[in-house]
């Protein structure tokens, strides 16, 4: 009795380890919809812009002395800002150190109405060391020069989450705001119709945000299945032709809302994101690397073969890389970083094979910088070493 209960526990076991191997290719197939993949037409993002301060620094703004030194544009700002309040200080008693000058950009989707919230981001225009802690000052943004305000962006700013002493100086002259931003005005948001497309062809196009003919062929493909063979053709790598249905009429947007929920199989294309601010690395999978060999600013990265032996990596460590295999590499072999301290000095050694995290890790320990580890590899990417596309931000 007990053998049949454990064989049918097995053949259960194994039909479910079966159908997890048969639904998986299709969950990751199925986790992009069309509205992820593509743009309308006419919804074009607006951009704005505007010049700010930011207030409450640590002694880390704007080196601001009146007429005499430093940010002249920054104390004129805060003069002007004083005088709406009716304070009136003379310039040359301004010593500022809390206080930076600063642009505040957005980008918002054209459809936004008034009253709604959007990020925005803010750089240092002055001589500030970081805008760590600092509050922005409510901003007028306007979508060019000479025209008038559109919205306003105020609060509190997020700069990165490094907390080391070299990171601080490089990275805080940048930040964002979450939420920061508030449209104040309708701009005259294009009519949704137009915006999906239709024309005297009756036809809708689809613009895919990142152009790719295999991506394209898929959407295109998911169309067809949904609503029949012939309702959707690709135009190029960036752009899928929909025939709407005879019996739509006019409901454009519900058609719109049904197409968008669509799932959309094929593997997406390979992306390797380094943020150059703190140097964080993302992939969408795991992306191996092939024999190469990089160097810069004193650390060199060998995957593949051997190395000379050097005081920050013991000779041991050298000698020939094991060949790539379909499996992930066991712990001690995907990258080394240097033994010795010391920033951007030293070799670090990796398998043919290894992965893009592993060699992340590796580099991030032997102190390499966030913009070394992206120019590291953008060089793996050229040498044809990594098989993915480097978006940097």
């Amino acid at each position: 009795m007990s053998a049949r209960r454990w064989t049918a526990r097995a053949a259960l076991a194994a039909a479910l380890a079966l159908a997890a191997a048969a639904a998986a290719p299709r969950a990751r197939a199925q986790g992009a919809r069309v509205r992820d993949l593509v743009t309308h037409p006419n919804d074009v993002p607006r951009r704005l812009v505007g010049y700010g301060l930011v207030t409450g620094l640590p002694g880390t703004g704007d080196r601001s002395m009146g007429n005499v030194s430093g940010g002249v544009h920054t104390v004129r700002s805060v003069l002007n800002l004083l005088q709406r309040f009716d304070i009136a200080v003379p310039a040359d008693r301004i010593r500022l150190r809390n206080v930076a000058a600063v642009l505040v950009t957005a980008e918002v989707s054209a459809f936004l109405r008034a009253g709604n919230h959007f990020d925005v981001e803010v750089s240092s225009v002055g001589d500030a060391t970081s805008l760590r802690g600092g509050v922005l000052w409510m901003t007028p943004l306007i979508a060019d020069v000479g025209q008038a305000p559109v919205a306003t962006a105020q609060g509190s700013l997020l700069t990165s989450d490094d907390d080391s002493p070299g990171a601080y100086a490089r990275n805080g002259t940048s930040a964002r705001v979450p939420a920061g931003g508030l449209l104040e005005v309708d701009v005259g948001a294009p009519s949704f119709a137009a915006a999906g497309g239709r024309n005297g062809a009756d036809t809708i196009r689809l613009l895919l945000r990142q152009p790719s003919l295999d991506r394209a062929s898929h959407i295109a493909a998911a169309v067809n299945a949904a609503y029949g063979a012939g309702s959707a053709r690709v135009e190029d790598p960036g752009s899928v032709r929909i025939k709407p249905p005879s019996q739509l009429g006019d409901t454009v947007a519900a058609f719109l809302a049904s197409l968008d929920t669509l799932a959309v199989g094929g593997d997406g294309d390979a992306r390797l994101v380094v943020d150059v601010r703190d140097g964080t690395v993302a992939t969408g999978g795991a992306l191996r690397i092939g024999a190469a060999s990089v160097s810069r600013a004193g650390l060199t990265l060998t995957i593949g073969g051997s190395a000379a032996p050097s005081p920050a990596a013991p000779a041991s460590g050298a000698g020939p890389a094991a060949p790539a295999t379909g499996t992930a590499p066991a712990p001690s072999a995907p990258a080394s970083p240097p033994a010795a301290a010391g920033a951007n000095a030293g070799i670090v050694r990796a398998d043919v094979g290894a992965s893009v995290q592993d060699v992340a890790a590796a580099l991030h320990a032997a102190g390499a910088t966030p913009r070394d580890v992206a120019a590291i590899f953008e060089a793996l990417v050229a040498a044809g070493a990594l098989a993915a596309q480097v978006v940097l931000r």
